[in-house]
């Protein structure tokens, strides 16, 4: 089982977009039988098999193994990942937005954030190692001092990408967000 599967074909995210599958998807994040899954739920095995095999179809679920009960074959089936994430691309932009290339855009950052959804996804979870870093924090900046602080991070930042810059060693992906929190923009 993957940690996440990213969603990027809108016949997937229709089939997973309907509250009865997520049930049942989230029933099978250990090996069941859809016997078992539809016990659980309180639902008619028939009616969860047509849900199971909708899933399988779609690549988010997997039959894991077999067994014979009365004679009669049951399949195991599996959620093919822990999470499944939903590219950006499937809903689109609400009211038409253009991808705007401002770097002080909500629109730029929403790509930015879209872009790093997809590279993240698409990484081996079996490599050996995947050395990233994760850093959120907070930070208050007066109003009049807003300016400065962008230039700053700015500046600091194409410090980092001059001086790692160059065409040797490991090529890293370093994109960083900074946005107003709801609660306290102006």
């Amino acid at each position: 089982m993957r940690d996440v599967l990213y969603l990027e074909e809108r016949e997937q995210a229709e089939v997973l977009l309907k509250p009865q599958r997520i049930e049942v998807l989230r029933q099978l994040a250990e090996p069941r039988t859809c016997t078992e899954v539809a016990g659980r739920l309180g639902q008619t095995p028939q009616r969860v098999y047509y849900h199971v095999k909708q899933l399988v179809a779609a690549g988010l679920a997997e039959q894991v193994s077999e067994r014979r009960v009365r004679g009669i074959s049951e399949g195991i089936y599996q959620a093919a990942a822990r999470s499944y994430w939903l590219s950006p691309r499937l809903v689109g932009r609400i009211g038409g937005l253009r991808r705007a290339r401002d770097e002080l855009s909500l629109g730029h950052l929403l790509d930015l954030m879209e872009e790093v959804q997809a590279d993240v996804a698409a990484l081996d979870r079996n490599a050996p190692e995947l050395p990233s870093i994760g850093v959120s924090g907070e930070i208050r900046v007066p109003a009049e001092r807003r300016q400065e602080f962008l230039h700053d991070l700015q500046s600091t930042l194409r410090d980092l990408f001059t001086r790692y810059g160059g065409a040797e060693g490991d090529a890293f992906k370093l994109a960083v967000a900074c946005y107003p929190k709801g609660e306290n923009h102006e």
